[in-house]
């Protein structure tokens, strides 16, 4: 692997995190596959599913214009390549705000993403995500109530 293909990669992961931080949803899709898997089972305690990019990018934007703000912090990249597919492993933090009347205003997970890419077109582009929790602290009902108050 050379340092090219590293940067690439770790870009893509950088660029989900600040596509949703700062709700650039077209930045957000153009990371993607065309199909991707998304195994949030962690989170959810739902199995992985495999969907189309464009519906899995308009479920986040449904949720995340109805929080008042998110911040996804990346570090500690581990990357490998063989040939025109690679794996990186990356923590992540995440931190969700909602001023509400139910409860604290803020949700926080902490863990790690496990992501599947490709090369296509001299491009990495992400094929499969799946989210690994170390952590959870605050007010999880934030969350819902983001979806009930999305545009």
């Amino acid at each position: 692997m050379d340092f090219d293909d590293f940067n690439e990669i770790t870009r893509r992961r950088y660029e989900y995190a600040q596509g949703i931080d700062t709700r650039d949803f077209e930045m957000l899709r153009s990371i993607f596959t065309d199909e991707i898997t998304m195994d949030f089972h962690d989170y959810s305690g739902l199995p992985a599913v495999t969907v189309s990019a464009d519906s899995w990018v308009e479920n986040v934007r449904a949720l995340m214009t109805g929080l008042d703000s998110t911040q996804h912090v990346m570090t500690n990249p581990i990357v490998d390549v063989e040939g025109d597919t690679a794996t990186c492993r990356m923590y992540m933090k995440a931190e969700h705000f909602l001023q509400n009347s139910q409860g604290s205003f803020d949700y926080a997970i902490g863990g790690y993403y496990i992501d599947e890419l490709v090369r296509l077109n001299n491009r990495w582009i992400i094929k499969a995500v799946t989210l690994k929790l170390f952590w959870q602290r605050g007010n999880r009902n934030i969350m819902n109530l983001a979806r009930k108050r999305s545009p």
